[in-house]
């Protein structure tokens, strides 16, 4: 079964480091989507791909990298999108 979400991640971030952990894991985990840093400081990453693997890198980003302090994370179901890879978007 498909799933997709999108998290919100708050925190002190290493933005280069941060986002080579979550991309080198999503990859691995065959899911697929989007991280981008927004305006207001946060980390949005869209996530999707197979039930159990969408909620293994769910984790994998409420826990961070060795160079992270997330603070929180809110998570938002979203409509499965059909996205080809996982990407680093830069606004």
């Amino acid at each position: 079964m498909k799933k997709s979400i999108r998290l919100f991640v708050t925190g002190s971030v290493q933005t280069m480091f941060f986002e080579n952990y979550i991309k080198e894991n999503a990859e691995k985990l065959k899911v697929k989507g989007y991280l981008r840093k927004l305006e207001d400081g946060r980390t949005e990453i869209f996530l999707e791909g197979d039930n159990l693997k969408v909620d293994e890198m769910t984790a994998i980003c409420k826990r961070g990298s060795q160079h992270t302090q997330i603070r929180k994370v809110e998570v938002q179901p979203e409509r499965f999108q059909g996205f080809s890879e996982f990407k680093i978007l830069k606004i």
